[in-house]
């Protein structure tokens, strides 16, 4: 048998001149793929480094995460299209080169979608765990969401009818939301949580009758140390469904308190009251003073209502202070000789007579 014999010699109704033809080819371009990938790749890295932005570096990134699978598959669907193959052969290339494509349009999009949010989110002063968590979070809901659409792409590239298996999905889809309802409600409501950031790790908040320093809040439930030290676990649907008081995001804190003193405090006495209160709280540092002033006649004491500002949200400088503020008022009004009321009743016997009770 001659060379130009076996080169027209048929196998499997091609011959082996065309196997030969489609065998280079598949080289070829795989190799010119890799070649190219690599010599742009490393042009653009020399450029990218003299730049300040990160969209080169980012976009770099991106090609240069184009890898063998995607190069070897590319080059074995072009080469396909020179052979006569079964019909079960040519599916299942022109599957994987389907796959193979999907999968980095799939990687592109994502890494693009995350890009964008990891800059917002930095230049929304974001600490780096919650970077991490929303990268999480939306990564997952991206590729349900994209590899869906590859699926269907995938399917109907390969001749399947997609019409009936949407509308069977789509029954399926509602009856598998109506059972996680409330899963799929908390992990939106996380969203809602890291995005808008009502509050963060680290925050001492209030929710109804629970108050705590909030410790992680994760896709479904967020968790808080409580005062006494256990953990709280609460629902992400309840907390953006609720009033939340958080105290970290306050700057200074308002104190207004009630101080009464006897009715037997002279006129007198009772005139240099604000100003010994105004002179305590002033010459106190950490602290703003508001007003002092005699406000009502109680029951039992004359009430002088003060108001003054904490500058700090800090629960413990806020005792600290107001006790400073508490003791050194005391210290004062004992120098004065003002007595500091407390209940009392008085009773007047009329001698002869029936009692007069008189409160």
């Amino acid at each position: 048998m001659s060379f130009t014999d076996l080169l027209s010699y048929e196998f499997w109704d091609n011959t082996v001149k065309q196997y030969i033809v489609a065998f280079t080819t598949f080289i070829v371009i795989a190799v010119v793929l890799a070649v190219t990938v690599r010599i742009l790749a490393h042009r653009a890295r020399i450029y990218a480094e003299r730049t300040v932005t990160r969209i080169d570096d980012f976009l770099l990134d991106i090609f240069e995460g184009i890898g063998l699978p995607f190069n070897v598959l590319t080059a074995l669907f072009m080469a396909s299209q020179m052979l006569i193959l079964p019909s079960l052969v040519r599916m299942v290339i022109q599957g994987a080169f389907l796959l193979i494509v999907v999968y980095e349009m799939v990687r592109i999009v994502e890494r693009s979608i995350l890009f964008v949010l990891s800059r917002r989110n930095r230049k929304d002063g974001e600490t780096i765990g919650e970077r991490k968590r929303l990268s999480a979070i939306f990564s997952f809901v991206i590729r349900i969401i994209l590899w869906s659409f590859g699926f269907l792409l995938i399917l109907s590239n390969l001749g399947v009818n997609v019409t009936s298996l949407i509308a069977g999905v789509g029954i399926g889809g509602i009856a598998i939301s109506l059972a996680l309802q409330n899963i799929l409600g908390d992990m939106f409501s996380s969203f809602s949580l890291i995005i808008d950031k009502p509050f963060e790790e680290g925050d001492f908040i209030i929710v109804g009758d629970h108050m705590g320093v909030v410790k992680r809040i994760g896709l479904k439930t967020t968790r808080l140390e409580a005062l006494k030290g256990e953990e709280i676990v609460i629902s992400n649907t309840e907390l953006t469904s609720s009033r939340v008081r958080n105290f970290r995001k306050m700057q200074r804190r308002r104190v207004c308190v009630t101080i009464g003193v006897t009715y037997g405090t002279s006129l007198e006495k009772l005139k240099r009251i604000p100003d010994i209160i105004r002179r305590v709280i002033r010459g106190t540092e950490g602290v703003e003073f508001d007003r002092a002033h005699l406000r009502e006649f109680g029951d039992y004491s004359l009430n002088f209502e003060v108001v003054y500002y904490i500058l700090s949200g800090d629960y413990t400088m806020y005792m600290d202070l107001q006790q400073s503020i508490n003791f050194t008022i005391l210290t004062e009004f004992e120098r004065e000789g003002i007595g500091i009321a407390f209940p009392t009743r008085t009773i007047h016997l009329a001698v002869g007579g029936s009692a007069s009770p008189s409160l």
